[in-house]
């Protein structure tokens, strides 16, 4: 019975063995997907989608408030969501490489609503919650334990409006940068 279990376990390993790819094979894909990360379509408009929407966070803050507030480039909330910008724009430039038939899209689409709905759903209403628990904070007696602790961010989660803009913002980011790099190849061809 050993004799056939180890028999078997050895066809299976030979079987395996068989189907991985070899040495040059392994280096030459890692050196090429190692140097595609700064043409890697998707990774870029995400990115460029997300600085984008924290860079208007800044400038809508400056327009309103006449001050420059770079701590907005980093915080979360605000008009337009940058979640929602980044991870539109991922699916967007997924869906343009790859078709809108992709598996990839498909993830890519499941991700972002997702994102999109805690946003406007679980972020949103923890931010209220923090408003409301401040504001009881905030009325307690000044020898209470609790009277003296930092305030919770409020500012969390984003109203519908700011995620369809986050979204619009993403899906034209993802198109002009589709069409920069489709110029551009036809430029290097």
């Amino acid at each position: 019975m050993d004799d056939g279990l180890s028999r078997i376990s050895r066809s299976l390993m030979a079987a395996s063995m068989s189907n991985l790819p070899d040495s040059s094979t392994l280096s030459s894909a890692s050196s090429s997907s190692s140097s595609s990360i700064f043409t890697n379509f998707p990774l870029i408009s995400a990115f460029v989608a997300f600085v984008l929407a924290q860079s208007i966070k800044v400038l809508t803050t400056w327009y309103k408030e006449r001050r420059w507030d770079l701590k907005q480039f980093i915080a979360s909330g605000g008009m337009p969501s940058s979640h929602s910008a980044t991870v539109t724009a991922l699916a967007a430039a997924v869906g343009f490489q790859d078709g809108i038939g992709s598996s990839l899209f498909a993830a890519a689409v499941i991700l972002a609503c997702i994102v999109m709905y805690d946003a406007t759903g679980v972020r949103l209403q923890a931010g209220r919650q923090a408003e409301v628990l401040n504001q009881i904070v905030y009325e307690l007696p000044a020898e209470h334990p609790l009277a003296e602790s930092r305030p919770l961010r409020e500012l969390l989660g984003h109203t519908p409006p700011q995620v369809v803009a986050g979204g619009l913002l993403g899906l034209v980011t993802a198109a002009m940068i589709h069409v920069i790099v489709s110029i551009a190849s036809r430029i290097s061809s």
